[in-house]
């Protein structure tokens, strides 16, 4: 009796074991899924309507993002009268939200196969363009028990790293040979892309704590200089994209095999596409051309003209031969019709040299001597990020606005309202592109510079 009672036990054990070894084995061939916002909006989760006190996330995450994050919409900016025109004069064949080309960023567009049945691609770009199909991740990693490397090996993006964060944020802000803005694109109507890693998260609205907790009430990091180290590393990991797509641009890489070079979206816009007026009357003219015959568009150097003061900084060897690879570069993108056996090898070379940066950018200390002495750097270099045309000036805007917020919060200056006005001031030169006046700009970052001391 005992016998054919331990056997029955045995066959049950076994079968158990047969049955989960099976469902395991099920699991790893099916292949992964993209499950929709949907599935993070339940009010234990993701979907309350005000942050949950003592919990280790704000959980309300999905709340922030149907309501105030832009993301959210981004399919529906498809629908309008400038996507469908975009889609005629760039002949797709199909509405703008059916192509192909604009769902790769208004929205998310995996492979049929790929989505689960409460996907639906109207809801724009939503939870799993940035962290992943969340398929084989998404039951365990509401346990406690489940740490968050085990969500990132079942295949959810690890936007806790500054780098990684970064990188997802340019595969559409800044393109892959899969989905980019290219001229004609912008021709079209499609706005220039440009970005900035804190500033960009600050208007978005930011849907994670801020600073990042190890487990609730205990800060992974120093609350005052989050912004900072986003703005820094963020830098170095956009030069470091934009000069990987300077590069398969160059050697013809683009995944639709159209061989289009040069590709004028690398150059300065407002080099052409400004406001004529009286040749005495143009700041242009005033200073000259330097580097590049006249009538030659200047390439895109934005962004470099801010960060190339942060590298050298805090990593002068790798600053000075970065800065060797993108002379070679601007040099010969600044020529009406560029060698691509020349861009490519410079492009190529500096890509590892901003990476390698990035990666001291994302573990080094900050605080308001690392802050205060970039502010400076920054504005005192004004005449030169100036002339780099509107994009430098905005990025250099941008640097100032996430710098003197996280100095001021943590030095409290006496004149913090007069900075925080002349910082406003630089902003409203940029509010209309075409008609941006270098000249004016220097002068206000100089008026900053002075402000500082």
């Amino acid at each position: 009796m005992r016998k054919a009672s331990h056997s029955s036990m045995l066959r049950v054990v076994l079968c158990a074991w047969f049955m989960t070894l099976t469902a395991l084995l099920a699991a790893q061939n099916e292949p992964i899924k993209y499950l929709g916002p949907g599935s993070c909006a339940a009010t234990s989760c993701h979907g309350s309507v005000k942050p949950i006190p003592d919990s280790r996330i704000l959980q309300n995450e999905y709340s922030t993002w149907i309501i105030r994050d832009k993301h959210s919409r981004a399919y529906q900016a498809l629908l309008g009268e400038v996507g469908e025109r975009m889609a005629l004069i760039l002949k797709l064949g199909a509405k703008a939200e059916e192509a192909p080309k604009c769902l790769a960023c208004h929205a998310l567009n995996p492979a049929p196969e790929q989505r689960g049945r409460a996907f639906e691609i109207s809801e724009g770009v939503s939870c799993e363009n940035c962290h992943g199909p969340a398929s084989a991740w998404l039951g365990p990693h509401a346990t406690r028990a489940w740490p968050h490397e085990k969500s990132v090996a079942a295949g959810m993006h690890d936007t806790r790293d500054v780098i990684h964060r970064t990188e997802k944020c340019l595969e559409c802000h800044l393109g892959t040979r899969n989905k980019f803005v290219d001229h004609q694109m912008i021709a079209a109507g499609h706005p220039d892309l440009y970005f900035e890693l804190d500033s960009f998260s600050a208007v978005m609205p930011r849907h994670w704590k801020v600073p990042r907790e190890s487990e609730p009430g205990k800060p992974a990091e120093d609350a005052a200089w989050v912004g900072v180290r986003e703005w820094s590393a963020g830098q170095a990991v956009q030069l470091r994209t934009a000069m990987e797509r300077l590069t398969w641009r160059a050697r013809n890489e683009r995944a639709d095999k159209k061989d289009v070079w040069p590709e004028y979206s690398e150059l300065s816009c407002f080099a052409c596409h400004h406001a004529l007026g009286a040749a005495k009357d143009s700041w242009r003219q005033e200073h000259g051309y330097v580097g590049r015959r006249p009538g030659d568009p200047a390439w895109n150097s934005s962004r470099y003209a801010v960060f190339r003061l942060l590298a050298k900084q805090i990593d002068s060897a790798n600053a000075q031969e970065l800065d060797r690879q993108l002379l070679a570069v601007s040099e010969e993108m600044s020529k009406l019709n560029p060698d691509r056996n020349v861009v490519a090898p410079a492009a190529s070379a500096a890509a590892p040299l901003a990476q390698r940066i990035a990666e001291r950018l994302r573990t080094m200390q900050y605080g308001q001597a690392v802050a205060l002495r970039m502010l400076q750097r920054i504005s005192d270099d004004a005449e030169n990020i100036a002339l780099a045309d509107e994009r430098a000036a905005e990025q250099a805007a941008m640097a100032i606005d996430s710098l003197y917020v996280a100095y001021s919060n943590d030095a409290k200056p006496a004149n913090a309202a007069e900075v925080r006005a002349a910082i406003n001031e630089l902003f409203q030169q940029l509010e209309n592109p075409s008609a941006y006046n270098a000249d004016q700009f220097a002068s206000s970052l100089r008026q900053i510079h002075t402000l500082l001391h």
